[in-house]
Formats: structure tokens, C-alpha cells, sequence
């Protein structure tokens, strides 16, 4: 072998040597990075999931809060309701008592003229023919009875509910008005009207002519001058109706 050929052999062999030695540097360097880098990608997705999980819990809490407070409104409005209907049935009493209270203080200044007691079926508020001749006796008088008012009762039994039996005492008052100012003219401002429901029982409501004699109204021609033509009548009745 020349001198030359030896010089490329050794150049080459040097080379051979420098290039393994830089690929071995370079993965050395390298390998460390990637390794880093695939922790980093690791951590990432870690931290990753454990967001969507806190996350998920979050959501699930604020769900339950929520669902805790319609649930308090709920309650709060339902309290206000009841609350409310319970001030509107107050009302109401104060206003019964109100009414009451003015009616009897204005039929203090009134004497009787006529009366007549007008009794209903059980649970009825239409008037029967025995009714209506009962009407017809004290409706004769009005006409020549000077400042006149007629004061009306309306009563019921002792079966239902208090506040079902005021509205049927009221509507069978309605039934003698509805008579009274059809056939004889009588103007609403001549009427006093009182439904006493169950309050005020003429008779004992524990047999069944008791009660039979519990569902009436009661009506009452009254005025507030005295005069020959205005003396107190007796009272006309009227038979239980068939029930």
C-alpha cells in the first residue's frame, strides 16, 4: 500500500469514527427530550382529566343547588298561597261581621210589620209553591207600609261544610229577593240580607224535622214610622216542603 492510499484508509476510518461518535452525542442529547416531553404529554393529559372531573363535580353541585333552591321556592311561594287564602278567609269573617254588625244596628230603628218564614228542600235553593204563597201573604202588605225595608235570614242545617252552607243560605235569600222584586217591584236598596248558614238554628239540628225547619229563610216587612196602617201583623208560616 502507498503512502496516499494509507492517508484516504486513515481519513476514512476517521470519519467512520467521528460520524458514529456524533449520532451517539446526538441520542444522548436527545433521548433525555423526548422522554421529558413524553412526561410533559403525560402530565397534560392528567391535568386534562382531572379538570373534566372537577368539572363534572362542579356542574353536579350547582345542579344540586339549584335543584335545592326551587325547591325552598316552591315551598315559599306555596307558604305565601296559603298564607294569602288564610287572610282572604280573615277578610271575609271581618266582613260578615262588619255587615252584621250595620244591619243590626239599622234594624234597630225598624218594628215588624209582617213575617213569614219560607223553608227549602235539603240542599235546595228554589222556592216551592207553598213558598210562594207564603210570600204572596207578606207581599200584600208592602205596598201600603210606609218607609219600608225588608230584612232577609237565610239558614241552613247542620250538614256540609260552614263555608258551603253560607253560600246556600245566601243563595236561597237570593231566591226570596229575586220573588219579591219581580212581583212587587221591591228595590235592592229595600233589602237587608243576612246568611247565617249553620249559625243560627231555629230548631235542634239532631232529628230530621229539626233540620227540616233549619233550611229557611226567614223574611220580615219592616218600617221606621208608626201610623194605623203600619201596626205589627201576626206572622203568617208555612208547612215543611216535601223533601
Amino acid at each position: 500500500m502507498n503512502r496516499t492510499s494509507f492517508v484516504i484508509c486513515l481519513a476514512a476510518s476517521m470519519v467512520a469514527t467521528v460520524g458514529c461518535s456524533s449520532k451517539n452525542y446526538v441520542k444522548s442529547q436527545t433521548t433525555p427530550l423526548i422522554n421529558k416531553t413524553n412526561e410533559l404529554d403525560d402530565l397534560t393529559a392528567k391535568n386534562s382529566r382531572d379538570i373534566k372531573e372537577v368539572d363534572s363535580r362542579a356542574q353536579a353541585g350547582i345542579q344540586a343547588v339549584n335543584a335545592k333552591t326551587a325547591e325552598v321556592e316552591q315551598k315559599t311561594q306555596t307558604a305565601a298561597q296559603n298564607a294569602s287564602q288564610a287572610q282572604q278567609v280573615a277578610d271575609t269573617a271581618n266582613t260578615r261581621v262588619g255587615v252584621l254588625t250595620n244591619t243590626v244596628a239599622n234594624l234597630d230603628n225598624y218594628h215588624p210589620v209582617a213575617e213569614t218564614s219560607v223553608k227549602f228542600g235539603f240542599n235546595k235553593d228554589n222556592l216551592t209553591k207553598k213558598a210562594q204563597e207564603a210570600l204572596d201573604q207578606l207581599g200584600a202588605s208592602i205596598a201600603s207600609t210606609k218607609g219600608y225595608i225588608i230584612a232577609l235570614e237565610g239558614g241552613t242545617d247542620s250538614v256540609g261544610p260552614a263555608d258551603y252552607n253560607y253560600d246556600l243560605s245566601q243563595r236561597r235569600a237570593n231566591s226570596v229577593i229575586q220573588y219579591l222584586a219581580t212581583k212587587y217591584n221591591v228595590p235592592a236598596h229595600k233589602i237587608y240580607v243576612i246568611g247565617l248558614g249553620k249559625d243560627k238554628p231555629v230548631e235542634t239540628n239532631k232529628t230530621s224535622a229539626g233540620r227540616a225547619d233549619n233550611r229557611r229563610v226567614d223574611v220580615r216587612l219592616m218600617t221606621n214610622t208608626v201610623g194605623d196602617n203600619n201596626k205589627p201583623a201576626a206572622p203568617t208560616g208555612q208547612s215543611n216542603p216535601s223533601m
